[in-house]
């Protein structure tokens, strides 16, 4: 098998990692779990189990990866050949993910045309955003995102990712920076006369809410920060393990792993920055406006972007911040499949993009027309896309995660990553990686699993 190529250098494989882990869930759901779970509360949370749990799961994937140089399948193979099905596990989220991230991200560019081509006024019509997934030709936005997509990681590694995760993320860094400034400036009085700030939406996002606190409540916010977390970081999924075998020996694991945090916790910290506050001016103060998902993007900001001064401007630049977002990780979602195809069929570059791209595409149509054409068909009461998501992300990724810690932890022993991480530096945080890999993290991925199975269905 022929050398694979690799990262010029430990920025600009931060880079293209921070990028996969900056997605939409850092736009659309951090902001409304931390304004739901009693705003600074969920963020100290939050905060502590990134430095915890996100650090265990993303050294260990990282460290798998660039010390069997390969991805995910033959990388557990190589560990252990009987643990071969966790690697096959693994290859299948992304696969998984990629076909509906592809949908999302064609809704994306629907809204970047609305904002940029016409006045964003097509944006706040009744009923614009549910007319337009329930339109088969929605699925042209979502083809075009996924050749963008393709074209990248066509172009391999240093040429395709490294170079535009180079350039998306410090220009994604500076559009969250000066829309989350702009959002604090925000004023509007309301009939009564009652003045709005967007400082005042910032105490509601910042300050921790006690009131009403119990112990159930307090796990429930756990639970979600800690859910949020696990999907936000990439880990089990394959990507930081196909990332870290394209990590130079040389670079340094644990501080890389702590610069790809800090990345990916301040946008998320900066987007509900300029949601929070901006949903609290224009919605009268009204908490309860900040939904999740989907509805969040596509229904309440385009109309909070119509009572802004500007705001036509304001919604055009926050879509093409989405899309960024959503690009980084849906390249980093490509690349992982491709890497898998390239070493199980030793294909070249250009035959394996086609042939992911065009599977993709033909899994994708069920997430298209789920919404239109197959709409009448759900699987436990959920569309195909929402049905998609729920299994990857809640069933999927726990398991994966479980499993990967049992493996380091009991079966190869931490020295697996220990000694990896210690090829250049000292670990720093040894005692408290050992502690997490083997007791802490395998809790926390049953509860997610548990909460999944017997309370979400």
């Amino acid at each position: 098998m022929k050398q694979k190529s690799g990262f010029s250098g430990q920025i600009g494989f931060v880079l293209a990692a921070a990028g996969s882990a900056v997605g939409v869930g850092n736009l659309w759901r951090f902001p409304y779990l931390a304004a739901k779970d009693g705003g600074g509360l969920f963020l100290i949370i939050y905060l502590v189990l990134v430095l915890t749990v996100g650090f265990t799961l993303l050294t260990t994937d990282i460290a798998i990866g660039r010390k069997t140089g390969k991805s995910a399948i033959y990388a557990y193979e190589s560990m252990r050949k009987k643990w071969k099905f966790l690697g096959v596990i693994t290859f299948i989220v992304p696969v998984i993910i990629m076909t509906y991230y592809a949908v999302i991200g064609g809704w994306i560019l629907k809204y970047i045309a609305i904002y940029i081509l016409g006045s964003g006024k097509e944006a706040v019509a009744d009923n614009c955003f549910t007319n337009f997934i329930t339109s088969p030709s929605s699925v042209w936005y979502g083809i075009i995102f996924m050749l963008l997509t393709a074209i990248i990681v066509y172009n391999g590694v240093e040429k395709g990712i490294e170079r535009v995760s180079k350039f998306i993320m410090p220009v994604l860094l500076v559009m969250v920076v000066g829309i989350a400034i702009f959002s604090l400036t925000l004023k509007t009085t309301l009939d009564d006369g009652t003045v709005r700030t967007g400082l005042q939406g910032l105490k509601v996002y910042l300050t921790p809410d006690m009131s009403g606190i119990t112990v159930q409540k307090f796990l429930q916010v756990s639970l979600d920060a800690m859910s949020q977390l696990f999907f936000s970081l990439s880990v089990s999924m394959g990507i930081m393990i196909t990332y870290g075998s394209y990590m130079r020996k040389e670079d340094n694991i644990e501080s890389s792993v702590r610069q790809i945090e800090v990345f990916d916790t301040l946008v998320a910290f900066l987007s509900g920055l300029i949601i929070v506050p901006a949903v609290f001016v224009f919605s009268g103060g009204d908490e309860n406006a900040l939904n999740a998902g989907p509805s969040l993007m596509f229904i309440t900001l385009p109309n909070v972007f119509k009572e802004m001064l500007g705001g036509q401007i304001v919604g055009a630049v926050f879509f093409l911040l989405v899309v960024l977002a959503a690009m980084t990780s849906s390249i980093s979602l490509m690349e992982t499949v491709v890497s898998i195809v390239e070493e199980r069929f030793h294909w070249k570059r250009i035959p394996s993009c086609l042939i992911v791209t065009g599977i993709s595409f033909l899994i994708g149509l069920l997430s298209v027309f789920g919404y239109s054409i197959w709409s009448d068909f759900t699987i436990f009461h959920m569309q195909f896309l929402d049905f998609f998501d729920y299994i990857s992300n809640n069933i999927m990724m726990p398991i994966v995660a479980l499993m990967t810690c049992v493996l380091v932890g009991f079966v190869v022993k931490t020295t697996f990553v220990e000694d990896e991480i210690e090829k250049n530096a000292r670990f720093r945080v040894k005692g408290l990686y050992r502690v997490m890999i083997k007791f802490i993290c395998p809790i926390c991925m049953l509860l997610i699993l548990f909460s999944a199975l017997f309370l979400k269905l």
